[in-house]
């Protein structure tokens, strides 16, 4: 029985580079408009990451015009992902970032991390 469970669970999407909370990310985004197939770039911040195996995901926060705030959840194991860039690791203290939603300007940066 498990292995008819593993055969159908979605294969791991390579072009995904391991994730942490505060990582500053470009999330390359399949778009398919009518019969034409493009690709957008969401640029943001690692708010979270969930593990649960096959349905495991990561949210990414960015901030739009006029100081709206955008949230992305994006499956990991998705095909609609081309590819993922960690442009910068920043240094945090938690597993979830949800406080840099009531921030606004420099009190919403995050230090950036040398490894």
């Amino acid at each position: 029985m498990d292995q008819i469970l593993k055969s159908l669970e979605a294969p791991v999407n390579p072009n995904i580079p391991e994730l942490r909370a505060g990582d500053v990310v470009s999330v390359h985004v399949k778009i398919s408009e009518g019969n034409r197939e493009r690709i957008q770039v969401f640029k943001g911040t690692v708010l979270y990451k969930h593990n649960n195996g096959a349905s495991s995901s990561f949210t990414v926060r960015r901030v739009a015009t006029n100081g709206i705030g955008v949230e992305r959840t994006f499956l990991l194991r998705s095909p609609r992902i081309d590819k993922v860039e960690v442009e910068r690791h920043s240094k945090v203290k938690r597993a979830r970032l949800f406080f840099l939603r009531n921030r606004t300007g420099k009190s919403a940066r995050l230090k950036q991390k040398f490894n």
